[in-house]
C-alpha cells in the first residue's frame, strides 16, 4: 500500500525513534520509500542494518545511536540529523517499551519510572530539541506513537496504559504550541501490532491468566476487533506516511486509530 506520492517527501527530512525493529523499522523504510532522508534512530546496533538496507534501495539514510532515556544523547542525535541533511521537517516518536505485566500492587517504582522515562520523558526529549528545527521547516510534522492502550484500559498493564494516554495529552498541547509555525502533531494509536514486541506481551498475559497463548491472544487482543487480527507494521507505517504528506496539511491534535476496528474513538 503507498498512501502517498511517491515522491510527496522527496528532500524532506525524518528522524524515527526505535528505528531498528518492529514499527519503527517499517516506517523508517516506508518513509524512505515515500523519498524521504531517513535518521534512523535507536540504542541497537541494527540501526545500521536498517539504514543499509534504505541505501541498497535507493533511498538515503542515516543511522544515529541513540538513547531516548539520556538527553545528551538526543541532542547530539538531532544535531548530527540536521548536519548530515541540512534541516528536518518530520519526527516520528516511536521509542517505547512494553513494561510490567502485573497488578499494580506487584508492579516496582523502578518498573513504572523506566516505562514513563522511555515512553513519555524520552518523547518529550527528542521533541525538545527537534521543535527549532521543525519550526524552521516548510511542512513540519511530528508524529508521537500512542496505542490502543491509550484510548481503552488494559489490564495489568498500568504503567504501559498510563504512559500512552500521556502520549495523546501531549500531542495535542504541542499541535496548538507549534501550530502558529505551521507544524501538525498527530498520534496514531495502533492496536496489537504483529511483532516479537506483542508475541511477549502475549505470552505474559497467558501466564498472569492462567491460559496458553493462542487464548490470551484471542481473549485480550482480537475477540473485539471487528477484523478478528492483529495489525500489521506496514498499516502504522502507512499512516505515518499520511500524516508526514501534504495530503495531510490540515490535520492536527488528531489520535488515529489502526486498530482492525478494536476501538472506534
Amino acid at each position: 500500500m503507498t498512501p502517498t506520492d511517491p515522491e510527496d517527501l522527496a528532500d524532506r527530512t525524518a528522524f524515527v525513534t526505535g528505528g531498528s525493529q518492529g514499527i519503527g523499522r517499517e516506517i523508517a523504510r516506508t518513509l524512505a520509500r515515500e523519498g524521504a532522508n531517513v535518521a534512523v534512530a535507536a540504542r541497537s546496533d541494527a540501526i545500521h542494518d536498517v539504514a543499509a538496507e534504505i541505501d541498497d534501495r535507493g533511498g538515503d539514510a542515516l543511522a544515529v545511536r541513540t538513547d531516548v532515556t539520556d538527553e545528551e544523547s538526543v541532542r547530539s542525535a538531532i544535531e548530527s540529523t540536521v548536519e548530515a541533511f541540512g534541516g528536518l521537517d518530520v519526527l516520528v516518536n516511536n521509542a517505547g517499551i512494553a513494561g510490567p505485566t502485573a497488578p499494580v500492587e506487584d508492579v516496582t517504582v523502578a518498573e513504572w519510572e523506566e516505562t514513563m522515562d522511555v515512553n513519555v520523558t524520552g518523547m518529550f526529549r527528542t521533541t525538545k530539541h527537534a521543535a527549532e528545527h521543525l519550526r524552521e521547516s516548510d511542512a513540519g510534522r511530528v508524529v508521537n506513537i500512542s496505542s490502543i492502550s491509550g484510548k481503552r484500559p488494559l489490564e495489568n498493564r498500568t504503567p504501559y496504559t498510563a504512559s500512552k494516554m500521556a502520549v495523546i495529552g501531549f500531542t495535542r498541547t504541542l499541535a496548538f504550541e507549534l501550530g502558529d509555525d505551521g507544524v501538525t502533531v498527530n498520534a496514531v494509536c495502533p492496536g496489537a501490532t504483529k511483532g516479537p514486541r506483542i508475541e511477549a506481551v502475549i505470552e505474559e498475559q497467558a501466564a498472569e491468566l492462567g491460559v496458553s497463548y493462542e487464548e490470551a491472544k484471542r481473549r485480550v487482543f482480537t475477540d473485539d476487533a471487528a477484523l478478528g487480527e492483529l495489525v500489521e507494521p506496514d498499516d502504522v507505517a502507512d499512516m505515518v506516511a499520511y500524516l508526514a504528506s501534504d495530503a495531510a496539511d490540515h490535520i492536527t491534535a488528531q489520535d488515529v486509530n489502526v486498530t482492525a476496528g478494536s476501538v472506534w474513538y
